[in-house]
Protein backbone atom coordinates (compact mmCIF):
# COMPACT_ATOMS: atom_id res chain seq x y z
CA UNK A 1 0.00 0.00 0.00
CA UNK A 2 1.12 3.72 -0.73
CA UNK A 3 1.45 4.15 2.82
CA UNK A 4 4.02 1.10 3.37
CA UNK A 5 5.85 2.61 0.66
CA UNK A 6 5.92 6.20 2.54
CA UNK A 7 7.13 4.91 5.86
CA UNK A 8 9.98 3.05 4.20
CA UNK A 9 11.48 6.35 2.71
CA UNK A 10 10.83 7.97 5.76
CA UNK A 11 12.70 5.87 7.59
CA UNK A 12 15.48 6.29 5.18
CA UNK A 13 15.36 9.79 5.45
CA UNK A 14 15.83 10.08 8.75
CA UNK A 15 18.60 7.44 9.02
CA UNK A 16 20.23 10.07 6.56
CA UNK A 17 19.67 12.71 8.85
CA UNK A 18 20.57 10.61 12.14
CA UNK A 19 24.31 9.85 10.24
CA UNK A 20 24.49 13.67 9.35
CA UNK A 21 23.92 14.59 12.63
CA UNK A 22 25.52 11.76 14.70
CA UNK A 23 28.88 11.37 12.82
CA UNK A 24 29.36 14.52 11.99
CA UNK A 25 28.05 16.50 15.32
CA UNK A 26 30.91 18.83 15.37
CA UNK A 27 30.85 19.77 11.34
CA UNK A 28 27.03 21.00 10.98
CA UNK A 29 28.75 24.11 9.64
CA UNK A 30 29.90 21.59 6.47
CA UNK A 31 27.39 18.78 5.97
CA UNK A 32 23.78 19.84 7.50
CA UNK A 33 20.86 22.11 6.58
CA UNK A 34 21.93 25.21 9.37
CA UNK A 35 25.05 25.43 11.86
CA UNK A 36 24.14 23.59 15.24
CA UNK A 37 25.82 24.43 18.46
CA UNK A 38 26.47 23.09 21.24
CA UNK A 39 27.24 19.74 19.22
CA UNK A 40 24.84 18.19 22.07
CA UNK A 41 21.99 19.46 20.42
CA UNK A 42 23.16 18.55 17.06
CA UNK A 43 23.98 14.70 18.42
CA UNK A 44 19.99 14.67 20.56
CA UNK A 45 18.76 15.33 17.08
CA UNK A 46 20.90 12.46 15.37
CA UNK A 47 19.82 10.28 18.01
CA UNK A 48 15.74 11.53 17.68
CA UNK A 49 16.35 11.11 13.93
CA UNK A 50 17.73 6.68 14.43
CA UNK A 51 15.00 6.66 17.23
CA UNK A 52 12.31 7.34 14.30
CA UNK A 53 14.12 4.14 12.49
CA UNK A 54 12.83 1.24 13.85
CA UNK A 55 9.35 2.88 14.37
CA UNK A 56 8.62 3.79 10.41
CA UNK A 57 10.28 0.39 9.44
CA UNK A 58 8.38 -1.62 12.23
CA UNK A 59 5.05 0.08 11.50
CA UNK A 60 5.98 -0.45 7.60
CA UNK A 61 6.38 -4.08 7.86
CA UNK A 62 2.72 -4.47 9.94
CA UNK A 63 0.05 -6.49 7.94
CA UNK A 64 -2.61 -4.08 8.81
CA UNK A 65 -3.54 -0.54 9.29
CA UNK A 66 -4.13 -0.47 12.74
CA UNK A 67 -0.96 -2.18 13.49
CA UNK A 68 1.15 0.66 11.87
CA UNK A 69 -1.13 4.11 12.50
CA UNK A 70 0.20 4.40 15.80
CA UNK A 71 3.28 5.98 13.75
CA UNK A 72 1.61 8.11 11.22
CA UNK A 73 -0.10 10.83 12.89
CA UNK A 74 2.98 11.47 15.20
CA UNK A 75 4.94 11.81 12.08
CA UNK A 76 2.68 14.31 10.31
CA UNK A 77 2.95 16.81 13.33
CA UNK A 78 7.11 15.86 13.64
CA UNK A 79 7.47 17.18 10.09
CA UNK A 80 4.69 19.86 9.96
CA UNK A 81 5.99 21.34 13.26
CA UNK A 82 9.64 21.19 11.67
CA UNK A 83 8.69 22.85 8.20
CA UNK A 84 7.45 26.22 10.77
CA UNK A 85 10.38 26.33 13.01
CA UNK A 86 12.41 26.32 9.02
CA UNK A 87 10.19 29.18 7.38
CA UNK A 88 10.00 30.55 11.19
CA UNK A 89 13.97 30.69 11.00
CA UNK A 90 14.87 30.51 7.49
CA UNK A 91 17.46 32.71 7.78
CA UNK A 92 19.80 30.49 9.86
CA UNK A 93 19.37 28.07 7.54
CA UNK A 94 22.48 27.43 4.57
CA UNK A 95 20.17 28.34 1.96
CA UNK A 96 22.87 30.80 0.59
CA UNK A 97 26.24 29.16 2.16
CA UNK A 98 29.44 29.06 0.01
CA UNK A 99 29.65 25.73 1.00
CA UNK A 100 27.87 23.55 -1.63
CA UNK A 101 27.52 20.59 0.82
CA UNK A 102 25.83 22.81 3.70
CA UNK A 103 23.90 24.72 0.65
CA UNK A 104 22.46 21.49 -0.82
CA UNK A 105 21.72 19.90 2.55
CA UNK A 106 19.59 23.35 3.52
CA UNK A 107 17.53 22.77 0.31
CA UNK A 108 16.93 19.09 0.53
CA UNK A 109 15.85 19.72 4.17
CA UNK A 110 13.79 21.95 2.87
CA UNK A 111 12.09 19.91 -0.34
CA UNK A 112 11.65 16.96 2.31
CA UNK A 113 10.35 18.90 5.14
CA UNK A 114 7.44 20.46 2.29
CA UNK A 115 6.60 17.69 0.55
CA UNK A 116 6.62 14.86 3.34
CA UNK A 117 3.60 16.19 5.31
CA UNK A 118 1.56 16.77 2.24
CA UNK A 119 2.26 13.48 0.73
CA UNK A 120 1.31 11.71 4.23
CA UNK A 121 -1.55 13.82 4.43
CA UNK A 122 -3.04 12.70 1.38
CA UNK A 123 -2.10 9.08 1.85
CA UNK A 124 -3.62 9.47 5.20
CA UNK A 125 -6.79 10.40 3.64
CA UNK A 126 -6.50 7.59 1.40
CA UNK A 127 -5.53 4.92 4.15
CA UNK A 128 -8.51 6.01 5.73
CA UNK A 129 -11.18 5.43 3.32
CA UNK A 130 -9.87 2.62 2.55
CA UNK A 131 -12.48 -0.43 2.69
CA UNK A 132 -12.67 -2.57 5.71
CA UNK A 133 -12.13 -2.56 9.46
CA UNK A 134 -9.98 -3.13 12.06
CA UNK A 135 -8.99 -6.98 13.42
CA UNK A 136 -10.49 -7.62 17.00
CA UNK A 137 -8.12 -6.02 19.65
CA UNK A 138 -4.92 -7.90 20.87
CA UNK A 139 -4.67 -8.46 25.10
CA UNK A 140 -4.39 -4.39 26.16
CA UNK A 141 -1.16 -3.36 27.98
CA UNK A 142 -0.29 -3.65 31.26
CA UNK A 143 -2.23 -1.09 33.66
CA UNK A 144 1.31 0.12 34.41
CA UNK A 145 2.88 0.51 31.15
CA UNK A 146 -0.45 2.77 30.00
CA UNK A 147 0.10 5.39 33.49
CA UNK A 148 3.80 5.33 32.43
CA UNK A 149 3.34 5.97 28.85
CA UNK A 150 0.92 8.42 29.88
CA UNK A 151 3.01 10.40 32.30
CA UNK A 152 5.73 10.28 29.75
CA UNK A 153 3.44 11.69 27.23
CA UNK A 154 2.39 14.73 29.38
CA UNK A 155 5.75 15.57 30.22
CA UNK A 156 6.86 15.37 26.57
CA UNK A 157 3.95 17.62 25.42
CA UNK A 158 4.31 19.91 28.23
CA UNK A 159 7.95 20.59 27.63
CA UNK A 160 7.64 20.14 23.97
CA UNK A 161 4.86 22.72 23.50
CA UNK A 162 6.72 25.69 25.65
CA UNK A 163 10.11 25.11 23.67
CA UNK A 164 7.99 25.12 20.73
CA UNK A 165 5.62 28.66 21.28
CA UNK A 166 8.32 30.18 24.16
CA UNK A 167 11.78 29.13 23.19
CA UNK A 168 13.38 32.12 24.48
CA UNK A 169 11.74 31.21 27.81
CA UNK A 170 11.46 27.74 28.30
CA UNK A 171 14.89 26.75 26.96
CA UNK A 172 16.36 28.66 29.97
CA UNK A 173 15.67 25.69 32.53
CA UNK A 174 16.88 23.46 29.39
CA UNK A 175 19.92 21.19 30.87
CA UNK A 176 21.77 22.72 28.27
CA UNK A 177 22.48 25.48 25.94
CA UNK A 178 19.28 25.91 23.32
CA UNK A 179 19.15 28.81 20.77
CA UNK A 180 15.37 29.71 19.16
CA UNK A 181 15.82 27.27 15.96
CA UNK A 182 17.25 24.77 18.41
CA UNK A 183 14.67 25.10 21.15
CA UNK A 184 11.73 24.68 18.33
CA UNK A 185 13.48 21.68 16.63
CA UNK A 186 13.95 19.45 19.81
CA UNK A 187 10.24 20.92 20.82
CA UNK A 188 8.69 19.37 17.43
CA UNK A 189 10.49 15.70 18.65
CA UNK A 190 9.22 15.95 22.18
CA UNK A 191 5.65 16.90 20.58
CA UNK A 192 5.85 14.33 18.32
CA UNK A 193 7.29 11.52 20.62
CA UNK A 194 4.27 12.89 23.02
CA UNK A 195 1.61 12.29 20.81
CA UNK A 196 2.64 8.93 19.59
CA UNK A 197 2.55 8.19 23.28
CA UNK A 198 -0.96 9.28 23.98
CA UNK A 199 -2.09 7.76 20.23
CA UNK A 200 -0.46 4.48 21.96
CA UNK A 201 -2.58 4.16 24.80
CA UNK A 202 -5.38 5.31 23.22
CA UNK A 203 -5.23 2.12 21.01
CA UNK A 204 -4.61 -0.01 24.34
CA UNK A 205 -3.70 -3.18 22.09
CA UNK A 206 -0.87 -4.01 22.96
CA UNK A 207 0.65 -5.97 19.72
CA UNK A 208 -0.19 -2.39 18.20
CA UNK A 209 1.96 -0.20 19.80
CA UNK A 210 5.10 -2.51 19.20
CA UNK A 211 6.50 0.24 16.81
CA UNK A 212 6.19 2.86 19.42
CA UNK A 213 8.06 0.51 21.78
CA UNK A 214 10.86 -0.33 19.56
CA UNK A 215 11.46 3.81 19.07
CA UNK A 216 11.55 4.02 22.64
CA UNK A 217 14.51 1.64 23.14
CA UNK A 218 16.35 3.35 20.01
CA UNK A 219 15.47 6.73 21.44
CA UNK A 220 16.44 5.94 25.12
CA UNK A 221 20.01 4.44 24.44
CA UNK A 222 21.31 6.73 21.68
CA UNK A 223 20.10 10.28 24.09
CA UNK A 224 22.20 8.29 27.12
CA UNK A 225 25.18 7.64 24.35
CA UNK A 226 24.81 11.74 23.37
CA UNK A 227 24.89 12.65 26.86
CA UNK A 228 27.76 10.36 27.50
CA UNK A 229 30.01 11.97 24.32
CA UNK A 230 29.72 15.47 25.66
CA UNK A 231 28.79 15.10 28.90
CA UNK A 232 30.53 18.57 29.55
CA UNK A 233 27.96 20.90 27.58
CA UNK A 234 25.00 19.44 30.22
CA UNK A 235 24.53 22.00 33.55
CA UNK A 236 25.00 18.58 36.21
CA UNK A 237 24.20 21.71 38.12
CA UNK A 238 20.47 22.17 37.32
CA UNK A 239 17.96 20.24 38.47
CA UNK A 240 16.31 19.93 34.69
CA UNK A 241 19.43 17.61 33.75
CA UNK A 242 18.83 15.16 36.47
CA UNK A 243 14.88 15.31 35.33
CA UNK A 244 15.97 14.73 31.90
CA UNK A 245 18.07 11.55 32.40
CA UNK A 246 15.67 10.05 34.78
CA UNK A 247 12.95 10.44 31.81
CA UNK A 248 15.61 8.51 29.67
CA UNK A 249 15.87 6.07 32.43
CA UNK A 250 11.87 5.60 32.28
CA UNK A 251 11.54 5.45 28.58
CA UNK A 252 14.20 2.62 28.24
CA UNK A 253 12.08 -0.31 30.13
CA UNK A 254 9.07 1.10 28.90
CA UNK A 255 10.12 0.36 25.40
CA UNK A 256 12.14 -2.54 26.25
CA UNK A 257 8.69 -4.15 27.92
CA UNK A 258 6.64 -2.61 24.72
CA UNK A 259 8.90 -4.93 22.39
CA UNK A 260 9.63 -8.02 24.28
CA UNK A 261 6.62 -8.28 26.58
CA UNK A 262 4.29 -10.02 24.75
CA UNK A 263 6.43 -12.88 25.67
CA UNK A 264 4.95 -12.45 29.40
CA UNK A 265 0.96 -12.41 28.51
CA UNK A 266 1.18 -15.00 26.63
CA UNK A 267 0.70 -13.34 22.68
CA UNK A 268 2.78 -14.06 19.80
Amino acid sequence: MPMRWLLYAASTLVFLAGLQLTVFTEQTATYFAWTISPPLTAAFLGASYWGAVPVEVIAARQSTWASARVAVPAIWLFTTLTLVATLLHFDKFHFSSPIQSAQGAAWFWLAIYAGVPVAMLIIWMLQLRAPGGDPPRGPPAPMWMRIAVLIQGVGMLAVGVGLFLAPDVVKQVWPWLLTPLTARAIGAWLIGIGFAAFHASRENDFLRIRPLGGGYIAFAILQFVAIARYSGAVNWGSPAAWVYVAFLASVLPVGLFGWFGHRTIGTS
